[in-house]
C-alpha cells in the first residue's frame, strides 16, 4: 500500500467517480422474468441470466450493492477514497423492456428512487436521468423533469434498444432534449443485439471483457459520422471504458471515413463539417471506468484533450480500491490530475 486512501481532498483533489451503478428490484425483476419468459436477447440472457442467478462471492456482491443506496455504497466509497459518486440505473436500464408502459414506469420510478438517495446524501450522491427510450417523447418529457424536478445532472442510455440507435430519426426527441436542456448523454454499454453477436457468447466475449465496447463504439461512430453533431453542435456525449476505444483508433476511423465520403459508396454517409478528430475533441468526454491504466489515460489526454478525460470506478462490476492509489500515483502534473479527478466532472455535469 503506497498511501491510506481518505475523502476531503488530502491530495489536492476530490475524487468523483462519474460511472456508478445503481439497480431498483422492480427493474432486476422484470428483466429476471424476460429472461425466464425466453424473451430477451440473447446478450441480456448471456449477462443477467448469469449475474441474475449465480450464487458466486462476485455476483451476490455485485446484486447487493447495486440495490443499496445508502451506508454500504457508502463505506465502500470511504474505503476507496471517493468523495462523490455520479449515479446511474444499470445496464440495460429499460431497454431489454417490451411494454412501453412499464418500460416508462420502471424509469420513472428509478429517478424518484435516486432522488430520494441523493436527499439523504446530498454531498455524495449525483443523479443520472433513466428514460424510456422505447417512448422518445415521454423520455423527452422526463429528461425535463429530471433536470427541472430532481435536479439531475445528465442521462445515461444504455447503448441500443432492440437493435436500434439513437441516430435514427425516432429518437430525435431524445437528442434534441439533451442539446435544449444541456444535458450530458452518457452512453453506457450493454449485451450485443442478436445481429450482431455472433458467436461471441459462447467465446466467452460478449460483455465487459469485449463485446461491451465493440457495440458501444459502433453506437458512438453512428452519431460521430452521421451529422448529429452539425446538427447539434452543442451535444455533449460521455463514454466510459476509455472512450470505448474511438482514442486508439481515430485516426484510422477519419482517414476510412472521409473515403468512404468521397467514394460515394455508402449512402448514409454525407460529408461533415469537421474532423471526426474535431467531434472527439469538442462533443465528447471520456471516463476510465474499468480502465485504471495510466498509459490509456495519457492517450485518451492527448487525443481528446486534457479538459475531457474523467476520472470512473464502474462500482459495483470493478471495484479495486488499489486502482485509485495506482492512479493517484501517475507521473501527472497536479492541476492534469486535478482535472482529471474533480474539476473536468465538476464542469460537465456542473456539480
Amino acid at each position: 500500500m503506497t498511501h491510506e486512501l481518505k475523502t476531503g481532498g488530502d491530495r489536492g483533489y476530490l475524487r468523483i467517480a462519474t460511472e456508478e451503478a445503481f439497480a431498483t428490484a422492480e427493474q432486476l425483476d422484470a428483466i429476471m422474468r424476460l429472461v425466464k419468459e425466453g424473451r430477451a436477447d440473447k446478450g441480456t440472457v448471456s449477462l443477467w441470466g448469469f449475474y441474475g442467478t449465480s450464487a458466486s462471492e462476485r455476483t451476490t456482491f455485485i446484486r447487493e450493492r447495486l440495490l443499496d443506496l445508502g451506508p454500504l455504497r457508502i463505506a465502500a466509497m470511504d474505503e476507496a477514497g471517493i468523495d462523490k459518486a455520479v449515479l446511474a440505473l444499470t445496464s440495460p436500464g429499460t431497454q431489454s423492456m417490451h411494454d412501453p408502459e412499464e418500460a416508462r414506469r420502471i424509469a420513472r420510478n428509478a429517478n424518484d428512487h435516486l432522488k430520494d438517495a441523493c436527499e439523504r446524501y446530498p454531498d455524495r450522491f449525483h443523479g443520472m436521468i433513466a428514460i424510456a427510450p422505447l417512448d422518445p417523447e415521454w423520455s423527452a418529457e422526463e429528461l425535463r423533469r429530471g433536470k427541472e424536478e430532481l435536479g439531475f445532472h445528465g442521462v445515461q442510455v444504455n447503448s441500443h434498444t432492440h437493435g436500434h440507435y439513437l441516430d435514427e430519426a425516432q429518437f430525435d426527441p431524445i437528442l434534441r432534449a439533451c442539446a435544449d436542456l444541456d444535458l450530458p448523454l452518457y452512453i453506457h454499454p450493454q449485451g450485443l443485439p442478436d445481429d450482431m453477436i455472433g458467436d461471441m457468447a459462447n467465446a466467452g466475449l460478449d460483455g465487459a471483457v469485449y463485446g461491451f465496447a465493440v457495440e458501444t463504439s459502433y453506437h458512438a461512430l453512428r452519431l460521430l459520422t452521421t451529422g448529429v453533431f452539425d446538427r447539434y453542435p452543442s451535444l455533449q456525449l460521455v463514454l466510459g471504458h476509455g472512450a470505448e476505444g474511438l482514442p486508439f483508433w481515430i485516426d484510422r476511423t477519419n482517414y476510412m471515413f472521409n473515403a468512404g465520403v468521397r467514394s460515394q459508396r455508402y449512402d448514409r454517409l454525407k460529408p461533415l463539417q469537421h474532423s471526426l478528430h474535431h467531434y472527439l475533441r469538442h462533443n465528447v468526454w471520456g471516463t476510465t471506468s474499468g480502465l485504471p491504466s495510466p498509459a490509456s489515460i495519457r492517450l485518451m489526454m492527448e487525443v481528446m484533450g486534457e479538459d475531457r478525460v474523467m476520472y470512473a470506478m464502474d462500482y459495483p462490476y470493478q471495484y479495486v480500491p488499489d486502482e485509485v492509489r495506482l492512479l493517484d500515483t501517475m507521473d501527472m502534473g497536479e492541476a492534469q490530475k486535478r482535472k482529471f479527478f474533480q474539476a473536468n466532472a465538476e464542469t460537465l455535469f456542473k456539480l
